[in-house]
């Protein structure tokens, strides 16, 4: 399968606190994620470093690409992916930092025209959303799902979806053509880390269904 196609986790600091990071992550990983974002607003450079570190090579083991939030150092240094939002900086800007290999992607909203300059940018995904009620961005602009069905149309990058996804409404999204499942609270929510594997193994297999 495609890297940019698949579950794509993101990582919560309050859901994956107290050690919980690396053996959900790599729970996360083991059941199918194929792309982590490290996502982290925290002030604490060198935590986060190590943290980032640890988490791409968990990835690297299991064939699958870490993106950092908002953090184009970082990602720079670490030679992963980056993902910027509206207030994130310049895709532009961090597409010629990190060469043309690299993942970035650029999250959208629900506007096409914010997709277009993403795409002339050069960014490798585009990420619209919420499409369902989210706690970890309440205030989001809802997007409706036929959205989705117009950026297929107009765009030939991959899209993903993100903004409360959970097993049940996923095949809505992927009905509309989604490539990408992104998942916080769905799958890091999860009361053990077997708990984290058994619900990304089930996004998983949306893909192959």
């Amino acid at each position: 399968m495609s890297p940019l196609r698949g579950l794509y986790a993101i990582t919560d600091s309050v859901l994956l606190a107290e050690g919980r990071l690396l053996p959900y992550v790599e729970a996360a990983l083991q059941g199918g994620a194929r792309l982590v974002q490290y996502r982290d607003k925290s002030g604490d450079a060198n935590r986060r470093h190590d943290e980032a570190a640890a988490l791409a090579e968990l990835c690297r083991q299991h064939q699958a690409q870490l993106i950092i939030n908002d953090d184009l150092p970082l990602a720079r240094q670490l030679g992963v992916g980056l993902h910027l939002g509206q207030e994130d900086g310049s895709l532009a800007a961090a597409r010629a930092e990190l060469g043309t290999e690299a993942i970035l992607g650029g999250t959208c909203h629900a506007s096409l025209e914010l997709a277009e300059a993403a795409v002339q940018a050069g960014v490798s995904y585009l990420a619209f959303g919420r499409f369902f009620a989210s706690s970890t961005k309440p205030d989001a602009p809802p997007a409706p799902l036929e959205l989705l069905d117009q950026a297929r149309s107009r765009f030939a990058l991959p899209v993903c979806a993100i903004g409360g996804v959970t097993l049940d409404n996923a095949p809505h999204l992927l009905a509309h053509g989604v490539d990408l499942l992104a998942v916080i609270h769905s799958l890091f929510s999860a009361a053990s880390a077997g708990e984290v594997e058994r619900r990304a193994r089930a996004f998983a297999r949306l893909f192959t269904a």
